[in-house]
C-alpha cells in the first residue's frame, strides 16, 4: 500500500517508471495514466493508450489497453481476483478471470461501472458512450444459492448508448449499436443491427456504409 501511495504522488514520467519497476506493469512511453487509482495484478498499456483522472480499477487480474484505447474520467472498475481464497466463485476456479481488455482505439467515456468479476472484453473501435452504464458480470444464482459469473463481450466497431445495463453472458456482436437505457441480457449473434429495449432485441438493420463502422482511427470529431 505504501508503494501504491508513493507512486500515485509522483509526476507521470517518474510514476510510469515506478509502476513498471515496483509492480511489473507494461506501460508504453506514449501511454498516459492520470490521477487514477489503477492497481490490478497486471496492467498493460500499449502506445497512445490512456486512463483519465479519478478512475478506480482494483481487485482485478488484468487491465489491458491496446494501442490508442482510452478509459475516461471517474469510472469505477472492480472485480474479484481469481487467486482469492474466498469460497465465492470457487466452482469457477479453472475458468474465471477478473479482466478488462480494450481493443485498439476502443473507448469507455466517463462515469460508468464496470464489474469485471468475470472477463469484460471491448473490441477494437468500440465506444461505451454517455454516462452511468453498468456492466455486471456477476450476480447471485438463486437456484443454487451461490455467487455466479459469466463473461461479457462487446464487439468491434460497436456503439453502446448511455445508461445501459449489460449482464453476464451478454454479447453485442461486431458492427452493432445498443440503444440508450437498454438491457442487454443475452448473447446476440446478428451483426449490423440496432438492438434496444428492456430486454434488448433486434430493432433494425444498420447500413454497412455508415462512416462510424468504417473508421481507421478511433477519434470521432
Amino acid at each position: 500500500m505504501l508503494l501504491k501511495i508513493l507512486s500515485f504522488l509522483l509526476p507521470w514520467p517518474l510514476r510510469r517508471r515506478a509502476l513498471m519497476r515496483w509492480f511489473g506493469y507494461e506501460i508504453h512511453p506514449t501511454a498516459r495514466l492520470g490521477w487514477a487509482w489503477v492497481f490490478p495484478t497486471k496492467l498493460i498499456m500499449a502506445e497512445k493508450s490512456r486512463i483519465d483522472h479519478f478512475t478506480v480499477a482494483i481487485h482485478l487480474d488484468l487491465v489491458q489497453l491496446d494501442a490508442e484505447a482510452t478509459i475516461g474520467r471517474s469510472n469505477w472498475i472492480t472485480g474479484f481476483p481469481s487467486d482469492s481464497d474466498s469460497p465465492h466463485f470457487r466452482h469457477q476456479a479453472a475458468t474465471r478471470r477478473a479482466e478488462l481488455q480494450l481493443g485498439r482505439a476502443a473507448a469507455v467515456t466517463k462515469n460508468h461501472h464496470l464489474d469485471c468479476t468475470n472477463s469484460l472484453t471491448i473490441g477494437a473501435f468500440a465506444t461505451v458512450a454517455g454516462y452511468n452504464s453498468q456492466f455486471l458480470t456477476h450476480s447471485i444464482n438463486v437456484l443454487d444459492n451461490r455467487q455466479d459469473s459469466a463473461p461479457i463481450h462487446i464487439g468491434a466497431y460497436t456503439f453502446v448508448g448511455t445508461n445501459v445495463v449489460v449482464l453476464g453472458g451478454a454479447v453485442l456482436p461486431d458492427y452493432c449499436v445498443l440503444g440508450a437505457k437498454s438491457l442487454l441480457n443475452k448473447a446476440h449473434t446478428a451483426e449490423w443491427t440496432l438492438y434496444g429495449g428492456v430486454p434488448a432485441r433486434a430493432v433494425s438493420e444498420l447500413p454497412r456504409t455508415a462512416a462510424y463502422f468504417n473508421r481507421s482511427e478511433g477519434f470521432v470529431y
